[in-house]
């Protein structure tokens, strides 16, 4: 249909996961996509299917747990494409850890990926928007866990629900600039860095999705009629196998 064309849509963490799944909607909708990550590999990867397909794409490698390398990414795309009309916060951590056992290191790495990262990127995205008195749009992918979530998802929570708070002020301070930012509190997805989570830290084998499925009638249908990025909003509160993301 065409609904992004001639639109410049940045997605961070957008290599693989729901980050690619978003990618791959966009170039299909006729955008001109950039995505962001640490791993150069899958990310010139997922690049050349979509110019495969058309669409014109970059990759641009990213640790956002950096604000440098965070600010110097959306400055790169300004440059490849001369703006930036879209932006999608995909880019998450998911590691363990409980109100009792969670380090500060362990802490301060959820924040800075889930929460800073998204906020210094819409800081450049906006302030780009604002440069140019343009449009635009943000996209937080938050989580439906951060109005509660399970025990060991204690860090990831707090930087989640900090991630909605944020939302909320972002969208209400720019409102009257045309710029809208919403945020979406998906449940559980199954993609490739959730089978390494479910690996690392539930010592699960392959057939946990089978599993998972078993549990929510969604997470099996998911995957056989959509994209792996289908979410299961009713497995908020299902057992370690299925973890909300």
């Amino acid at each position: 249909m065409a609904l992004l064309e001639d639109r410049v849509v940045l997605v961070s963490g957008g290599t693989q996961g729901v980050g690619a799944g978003v990618a791959r909607a966009a170039a299909r909708e006729g955008a001109t996509v950039a995505v962001t990550g640490r791993r150069r590999e899958p990310g010139e990867k997922l690049v050349a299917v979509l110019r495969e397909t058309g669409a014109e794409a970059l990759y641009v490698p990213t640790d956002v747990a950096d604000v440098a390398q965070v600010q110097a990414g959306v400055a790169t795309v300004v440059e490849a494409f001369g703006r930036v009309d879209s932006l999608v916060n995909a880019a998450g951590l998911t590691s363990r850890g409980t109100l009792v056992n969670t380090s500060p290191e362990l802490f301060d790495e959820h924040i800075a990926i889930n929460l800073r990262a998204p906020f210094f990127l819409m800081q450049a995205a906006v302030r780009d928007m604002l440069r140019r008195g343009a449009t635009g749009t943000i996209v937080n992918v938050i989580s439906s866990s951060e109005l509660g979530g399970q025990p060991y998802l204690a860090p990831y929570v707090a930087a989640k629900a900090g991630l909605a708070g944020l939302t909320r002020n972002a969208a209400h301070a720019h409102r009257f600039d045309r710029i809208r930012i919403n945020g979406l509190d998906i449940g559980w997805t199954d993609t490739e860095g959730e089978d390494a989570t479910q690996r690392r830290f539930h010592d699960a084998d392959d057939g946990w999705r089978a599993e998972a499925g078993e549990r929510c009638r969604w997470a099996g249908s998911g995957r056989s009629t959509r994209s792996p990025t289908s979410s299961c909003s009713c497995c908020r509160t299902a057992a370690a196998s299925s973890p909300a993301r």
